[in-house]
């Protein structure tokens, strides 16, 4: 709170014309710039909305996370998400043709070109997951109440607070609920965004909302890639065929030989063989042998060295099992399938997008993070589009993700806050006029 305490003595310091109109530049906003607008009589408004309206955003998180969004189903909470941007007073709102829902919030200077703020609707539970929302005092648990469908409400909850404080920001202002950002979606939702959608060449910076606290800031994209290996074979008998190949043999050679890759610390590089299958009974040699692999790192050169690697190490597995066993009912062929491929990219700390946004948490009287991760961010970051993945709790205010037994605590207090900072880091960055009503 120091710090806070600090930057708005400063802002204080510049004059006391805080009810006039003003604009904050991506370029050249300050610390000092934040603390002007923390001070401004409009932002006051919109954190005394998000404090009054704080039940009604824990109420609508419920509701949305009580509406299943398995991977590549999320059609009937984007519906619903659509008939909520409406109410919230969005323009333009549509469901795109990949699923995203989509609403925009003009500004007062738009230039074409939007600021995109998104939170994605899909989680990692299949279809039949029941996804009751249970209350545990402050705390609610729920298959994806924190990652990310109370994100969704927060965005909800941003837009009713803008509208109530008569915050004109300078650039137009994307809302997004995207598709797609967990693992089998594949970034599928903003990819399709940024390379098919009608604002695919509009978009000037993107943030993702996300379940984290809002001291860490997400400014480097993990890419990955996902193979699904297969390795064919003649099969037969256990004991009337054998000697012929194998292709299990040839799925645990490339297993075991993958498994001693040598990755870098720095930048952290890393890959795991997650699930494998195949055959069709104890007493037979496969016909087939599958794995699926997952390789991961912050670095472009590192993540294709770790692939070619994978690639190099099955086909010689499959070749090592032709020489070693008969062929004579057919050989060994592999099929590497690729089935994800995040781009890596980052936002350099040192620019003045990061920097804004990190003298807004600091104003927020938090210690900045920055992080590494895999999120709709990556896409934006891969074509050098200034992105940021952001959170919108307090420190350690939620656990266990991806579990039946996810949650969130949602304090009023401590969420306000952090809301509260969340929104000034979107503001701050994106410029705003206020009306001086």
């Amino acid at each position: 709170m120091q710090v806070a305490a600090r930057l708005s003595a400063l802002a204080l310091a510049l004059g006391a014309a805080f009810g006039t109109p003003f604009a904050t530049a991506q370029t050249s906003t300050t610390a000092a710039e934040v603390a002007r607008l923390l001070a401004s009589p409009a932002f006051k408004t919109a954190a005394a909305t998000l404090d009054k309206e704080h039940g009604r955003i824990v109420e609508d998180g419920i509701r949305l996370a009580e509406i299943p969004s398995p991977p590549l189903k999320e059609a009937v909470r984007a519906q619903a998400y659509e008939k909520m941007f409406r109410e919230a007073g969005l323009a333009d709102v549509k469901i795109d043709e990949e699923g995203n829902v989509l609403g925009i919030r003009k500004g007062a200077r738009g230039d074409g070109k939007f600021v995109v703020v998104s939170a994605h609707m899909d989680t990692v539970f299949p279809a039949g997951t029941d996804v009751k929302v249970k209350r545990e005092g402050t705390k609610l648990r729920g298959p994806g109440i924190g990652d990310d469908t109370m994100s969704l409400s927060v965005l909800l909850g941003f837009i009713r607070a803008m509208n109530a404080a008569h915050i004109k920001t300078r650039d137009d202002i994307l809302f997004v609920g995207t598709v797609g950002e967990e693992g089998p979606g594949d970034l599928r939702g903003v990819r399709y965004l940024f390379t098919k959608g009608q604002y695919k060449d509009r978009i000037k910076s993107f943030f993702s909302v996300e379940s984290g606290g809002v001291d860490s800031i997400t400014n480097a994209g993990v890419g990955s890639k996902r193979y699904h290996i297969t390795f064919n074979g003649p099969g037969g008998h256990s004991f009337g065929a054998f000697g012929l190949v194998n292709p299990m043999f040839a799925l645990g050679q490339a297993a075991s030989e993958f498994s001693r890759t040598k990755v870098p610390a720095s930048p952290k590089t890393t890959y795991s063989i997650g699930l494998i299958g195949g055959g069709t009974s104890v007493n037979s040699i496969p016909v087939s042998a599958w794995m699926d692999v997952d390789m991961r790192s912050e670095s472009l050169v590192e993540l294709k060295r770790v692939e070619d690697r994978l690639l190099k190490v099955v086909q010689e597995a499959a070749d090592g099992e032709n020489f070693a066993r008969s062929t004579k009912e057919g050989k060994i062929t592999v099929e590497a399938k690729l089935i994800g491929d995040r781009p890596a990219g980052s936002t350099a700390v040192d620019s003045p997008f990061v920097q804004t946004a990190a003298a807004a948490v600091e104003a927020g009287g938090y210690k900045v993070a920055y992080r590494s991760s895999s999120t709709d961010s990556n896409m934006a970051m891969s074509l050098g589009i200034p992105a940021l993945t952001i959170g919108r709790m307090g420190p350690d205010k939620g656990g266990r993700a991806h579990s039946l037994d996810e949650w969130i605590d949602v304090e009023k207090g401590p969420m306000v806050k952090a809301m509260t900072t969340c929104l000034s880091i979107i503001l701050a960055t994106t410029g705003v006029e206020t009306d001086a009503r």
